[in-house]
């Protein structure tokens, strides 16, 4: 996939703490940046997909939730 460049603000405490893991790490930032990225667009979107499960289930078991509630 091809890669594009970005640019942003973060704060000083947040960068400095990157670089370290970075570092730690032995990745570059621009790795370690692209997982974060990643993994917050997965979560964004699974969150959805968990909702509306959710509601399904308590539409399909909304006498069972009352039965428990007495």
């Amino acid at each position: 996939m091809a890669k594009i460049k970005i640019s942003s603000k973060v704060e000083q405490r947040e960068w400095e703490a990157l670089q370290a893991m970075a570092k730690e790490s032995q990745q570059s930032i621009s790795g370690l940046l692209t997982e974060a990225v990643s993994d917050f667009v997965r979560k964004r979107r699974l969150r959805p997909a968990v909702r509306s499960h959710l509601e399904d289930s308590m539409v399909e078991n909304e006498e069972l939730g009352y039965r428990l509630a007495k």
